[in-house]
């Protein structure tokens, strides 16, 4: 079961200042906001120094609507056009592999589902039409 559906921003390491931009615009309320340095550590992928203040995932709310924000991880690519995905959040990872495996077809994988720190079937494929989604699944303390 789908359980909600937001845009999510991606901008260029200049995240902070969205949020302080899109809360003090759009009257927004920050719920969360991690860096790509609050991840937990590991050797075989160290953070680099550039990449500890940049936003990972920013949670606002803005009226009743969910807005999500990350910075780029640098090095990877920032293209105008992409700066705006859509993040899908279902129940289970039957679902998430289910929308992901259609979402696929004619598209590009960007990021295979996986487990992350933050969800047990996590993955990014753009589809055939260029829209890039975000599929996450809720863990077992979310639901």
């Amino acid at each position: 079961m789908i359980i909600n559906l937001h845009p999510y921003l991606v901008t260029n390491g200049n995240g902070q200042e969205a949020i302080k931009f899109y809360k003090e615009a759009l009257d927004a309320e920050v719920l969360e906001v991690k860096t790509f340095g609050d991840m937990p550590d590991d050797p075989e992928f160290p953070i680099p120094a550039e990449a500890k203040h940049r936003v990972m995932n920013a949670h606002m709310k803005v009226g009743g609507a969910d807005l999500m924000l990350s910075d780029t991880f640098p090095g990877q690519p920032y293209q105008i056009g992409s700066q705006v995905t859509i993040a899908v959040t279902v129940s289970s990872a039957e679902k998430a592999s289910e929308i992901f495996g259609k979402l696929q077809q004619g598209g590009r994988v960007n990021m295979p589902l996986q487990e992350t720190f933050w969800s047990p079937s996590y993955g990014q494929v753009t589809d055939k039409f260029g829209v890039t989604w975000q599929i996450s699944t809720l863990g077992p303390e979310k639901k």
